[in-house]
């Protein structure tokens, strides 16, 4: 039996505004991916990534077209249904939030909270170990660096081993081994557990680790991509598929925030 897909987007349009300054961010994006999958998402700053991420998410109203998440179509969904759909997503954002009277197990031990379940504590200090924080378990977040917070905001995103996982340059402030220990714990749970993974970053070390790159330029859907094909400059071999410009700078992205109502990217 087929599984179903994790994200179904068709015909999705979105807007800011109202009447003669309102302005299409958004034009008629249709995508599926499936479970398991790891995606990242790139584009120029304002292309719409973090729209379109804050739309699957459910921190965003849905405007126009058809938007499934799990199974759930949000497009007209209750308040209560996108709380509890918006439970299950493991976020990661630029700004790690953290909780500075809490020490790094405590802050990952508030995703356990919504889920409780015995063995919270020791699983808390699992994936933190796994991140290399073991020795820093206890630590109050003012004692730790800023990549080391961020490796506390990815624990407390992963802790519950999510179905999916929308994170927003997870490797930005992470240097190239712990930055690779992250992605590799990504696919661990994506090929055992079937966790679906979409990914905003620039960071061209981890492409191996997605099984798709997708390119959002201006609102739309530039192309579609492996990993292979993006690095070896493949030309167009269908509709959706194009060889992205060699010498184009490296992109830089807008943080995620959790108000995304109030963004304008």
């Amino acid at each position: 039996m087929t599984s179903s897909p994790t994200v179904k987007i068709s015909n999705l349009c979105h807007y800011y505004g109202e009447g003669d300054l309102r302005k299409q961010v958004l034009f008629d994006i249709s995508l599926t991916i499936p479970p398991g999958q790891i995606v990242i998402l790139m584009g120029p700053s304002g292309s719409g990534k973090t729209t379109l991420l804050t739309l699957i998410g459910a921190l965003r109203s849905l405007q126009q077209g058809s938007l499934q998440v799990l199974g759930q179509e949000l497009a007209g969904s209750s308040k209560q249904k996108l709380v509890q759909l918006r439970q299950k997503i493991g976020f990661i954002f630029q700004s790690h939030n953290l909780f500075f009277a809490l020490t790094a197990r405590q802050n990952v031990m508030l995703s356990t909270d919504m889920h409780p379940q015995r063995g919270d504590r020791e699983r808390a200090a699992e994936i933190l170990a796994r991140l290399g924080l073991k020795e820093r378990i206890d630590y109050h977040p003012h004692a730790l660096s800023g990549g080391q917070r961020q490796r506390v905001a990815i624990a407390r995103a992963l802790v519950n081993q999510p179905p999916l996982i929308l994170a927003d340059e997870p490797t930005a402030a992470l240097d190239r081994q712990t930055g690779r220990d992250v992605v590799t714990l990504m696919r661990q749970m994506a090929e055992e557990q079937g966790t679906t993974v979409l990914m905003v970053t620039h960071d061209n070390r981890i492409l191996d680790v997605a099984d798709r790159v997708i390119n959002l330029v201006d609102g739309a859907l530039e192309f579609d991509v492996s990993p292979l094909e993006l690095l070896s400059g493949a030309t167009a071999t269908g509709a959706g598929h194009w060889s992205p410009p060699q010498t184009a700078a490296a992109p830089t992205f807008p943080p995620l925030g959790v108000t995304a109502d109030s963004l304008g990217a």
